[in-house]
């Protein structure tokens, strides 16, 4: 038996999670806040965990959020329980992987760093599950006290393109075919690439043929969406007869999302990574909700 703990914008996936698999109990934390800001935790029947199997669902949304979470992470494994993972499905900070020049700060190591003080379980150290990280060499920042788990929300989307008519898949560059192209064997596969047309840079299929076909974009997250939308455009110039896109993570900060209710997407599949976006997009045109409730759920009983 596995007891699922969760952060409070995690509830309600957590309890998807848990609903998924017998083996799976949703455990309680009261969350609270003192009088001067800072949190006020408390897990219920603590005695409870001990010598057993524990895992967390944190969602780390803001810098506020981290702190909240931690408070809590970093005590869980002290209370003597068997194993311990932290399923992380959004990876915040890590489209800032690298820096460009001296005093830029890479804050995907700094986060790395703080979840690798995380103690370890009785069994040994802690996973840390992140759902497609923004670049993979991220899993070399975090320190040998704890195992980062990359997964994939990628497979969801198979059993859309099963049901689309003449389907077909693209990417925006090489380096997003490399990473998902593995997912869709059988499917013809589209690659577009950014080139230079005097001051402006665009997007243009670079291989495959998109024309009479339903062709889908897929990437790991949307930012402000630009990128898509320059692939839409590329692909619809190229003869594709309907654009769709997958992200796993819909970040879209400042409403970007609205970009996409009247930018010509037939659909816009996206997981709930992030709830505080995909609570709002569930009502949303052309915007679809996949869950990734199962997929966790058989991660953490030994079947994913």
């Amino acid at each position: 038996m596995v007891t699922l703990l969760a952060c409070p914008q995690m509830t309600t996936l957590a309890k998807r999670i848990a609903d998924c698999h017998s083996g799976i109990d949703f455990g309680t934390i009261r969350w609270g806040i003192f009088a001067d800001g800072y949190p006020d935790i408390m897990i219920d029947n603590v005695e409870a965990i001990r010598n057993h199997d524990l895992a967390f669902l944190a969602s780390f949304d803001t810098p506020g959020d981290i702190f909240f979470q931690l408070s809590a992470i970093y005590e869980i494994p002290r209370y003597a329980v068997k194993s311990f993972k932290i399923i992380l499905p959004y990876y915040p900070t890590g489209t800032m992987e690298r820096v460009d020049q001296d005093g830029q700060i890479a804050t995907a190591a700094t986060l790395a760093k703080m979840v690798s003080n995380v103690p370890m379980s009785l069994s040994g150290p802690t996973q840390i599950v992140i759902f497609d990280i923004h670049a993979l060499q991220e899993r070399f920042y975090f320190s040998d006290q704890v195992i980062p788990r990359l997964e994939s929300g990628v497979p969801l989307l198979r059993d859309k393109l099963r049901r689309l008519d003449h389907p077909a898949v693209a990417f925006p560059d090489e380096g997003a075919l490399k990473r998902f192209g593995r997912w869709f064997d059988g499917y013809p596969l589209i690659v577009c690439h950014k080139v230079r047309d005097g001051s402006q840079r665009r997007i243009t299929v670079r291989e495959g043929l998109p024309a009479n076909r339903h062709v889908v974009i897929v990437d790991d997250l949307a930012m402000s969406g630009g990128t898509l939308l320059e692939c839409r455009r590329a692909l619809r110039e190229g003869g594709a007869r309907a654009v769709s896109a997958y992200v796993t993570h819909a970040v879209f900060p400042q409403e970007a999302w609205r970009k996409f209710t009247q930018a010509g997407f037939d659909r816009f599949w996206v997981t709930d990574s992030v709830p505080r976006q995909t609570d709002i997009l569930a009502g949303q045109s052309p915007f679809e909700v996949l869950s990734l409730d199962k997929t966790i759920a058989d991660l953490l009983t030994g079947q994913g």
